[in-house]
């Protein structure tokens, strides 16, 4: 996938706690890597993308793994429209042939049967997770198969509001990374974590930033 689908509210468009946040996060940001300033100014807000950490928006992850962001729409509206009431149960009851119909691949399918039965079956409590600490929420969600490092880390940052969470799987942050910072090549996931590391606690909003630049940045790098 290259990035989050949800097309976000503008960041004035937040709850004033987490603009606030985002803000002191962002300046600091900005104070510790100048192009990161030349970012925001390209780009003149990020975007809130917030969700309900809710079994649905798990699912919709899912569903956006590369796949374009207009494909990914398109099949998230017919699951969403088939499954309804959107439960666990639900997706375990429903037609597989009417699940495929909505444009869903084989392994999506049977990652979201997983998913829908380990949380019918309690073994995955999404309402506990806000209370936990990041990697127990990384370690509880990527017990269940089909959920990889990046629908965890994008789990977190957009449902859960982690504000460090850096997705160096991220097709889309990569090549935004190699755009700002003038890369010859797109950064692998070693990269992209070493190059991150600086920017503790703020990768989430960092990531962010990088997604919204990645939106509206042309191919030549940005020139101090």
């Amino acid at each position: 996938m290259t990035k989050p689908a949800a097309k976000g509210k503008p960041l004035n468009a937040a709850k004033p706690d987490q603009r606030t946040r985002t803000l002191k996060a962002l300046a600091e940001l900005c104070a510790r890597e100048p192009r990161f300033a030349l970012a925001l100014e390209a780009c003149g807000h990020v975007h809130d993308r917030r969700r309900p950490a809710d079994l649905a928006n798990l699912c919709r992850i899912i569903v956006e793994q590369q796949v374009s962001v207009a494909a990914a729409a398109t099949i998230w509206g017919r699951v969403e429209a088939l499954l309804v009431p959107f439960t666990a149960e639900n997706i375990l009851a429903h037609d597989e042939a009417a699940l495929l119909g909505c444009g869903l691949s084989r392994p999506k399918l049977r990652y979201l049967r997983e998913i829908a039965a380990a949380v019918a079956g309690g073994g995955l409590d999404l309402g506990s997770l806000a209370a936990l600490e990041d990697a127990e929420v990384f370690a509880r969600l990527t017990a269940v198969k089909g959920i990889g490092r990046w629908t965890a880390e994008i789990f977190l940052l957009f449902a859960l509001d982690r504000t460090d969470i850096w997705p160096a799987h991220d097709v889309a942050l990569q090549e935004a990374a190699r755009r700002l910072f003038n890369m010859r090549k797109r950064p692998d996931v070693k990269k992209m974590d070493k190059i991150a590391a600086r920017w503790k606690p703020h990768r989430g909003v960092a990531a962010r930033l990088l997604w919204r630049y990645y939106s509206v940045s042309k191919q030549q790098p940005v020139t101090p």
